[in-house]
């Protein structure tokens, strides 16, 4: 009997992953194909699974393409002015602003993973990203800005450590934020 659990216990393991990873994806199709099933419905007079997704990928990528034109220059502008004028949206759009552009955008800053030595007395050590090098403006230029991400989280916490407590690691960033965010239980050789 014990042997049957095993199995069945391995079994569970081994479809696990992949059952939750393939529910997240139906999950998220259904949500955002959800989102224009009413009105593509009153449109075509039928269900039409799949175009509302379909609609909302060409209009964001027209969107992207449109926000790289100069005709969207000028409205990108006057909306960004317009934004940052108003304090409470202005700290909310513009941190959110550095975050995307930190994370997909063209000044990606989460690609340089290193070890950190958190206290000096001991071995307690953790897995961060440099996202700042030069600190002078806060008056320690012998620090760096480094991000922790949260396991098991889309969040995380910032903190300024000395340089010397910082070992830089010689594994793609991706690799590093994989296994911070499993909370170290992703193979860091075998899988990627």
């Amino acid at each position: 009997m014990k042997r049957i659990i095993r199995y069945f216990l391995q079994g569970l393991l081994y479809l696990g992953p992949l059952a939750v990873t393939i529910y997240i994806i139906i999950e998220a199709f259904n949500f955002i194909d959800g989102l224009l099933e009413d009105y593509i419905s009153y449109v075509f007079g039928y269900k039409m699974p799949g175009l509302g997704l379909l609609i909302i990928l060409i209009f964001l990528t027209l969107l992207g393409y449109l926000g790289q034109t100069i005709l969207a220059s000028p409205f990108k502008l006057i909306l960004k002015k317009f934004i940052l004028r108003i304090p409470p949206i202005n700290l909310i759009y513009s941190s959110l602003s550095d975050l995307f552009s930190a994370i997909v955008g063209k000044e990606r800053k989460f690609t340089r993973p290193v070890l950190v030595k958190i206290q000096e007395h001991t071995d307690l050590e953790r897995i961060g990203f440099i996202t700042e090098d030069e600190l002078e403006e806060f008056g320690v230029g012998d620090k760096v800005a480094v991000y922790f991400p949260f396991s098991y989280a889309i969040s995380g916490e910032l903190m300024i450590v000395p340089k010397k407590n910082i070992t830089k690691l010689n594994i793609p960033a991706s690799v590093a934020l994989k296994f911070i965010v499993s909370g170290g239980i992703t193979e860091i050789g075998s899988r990627q």
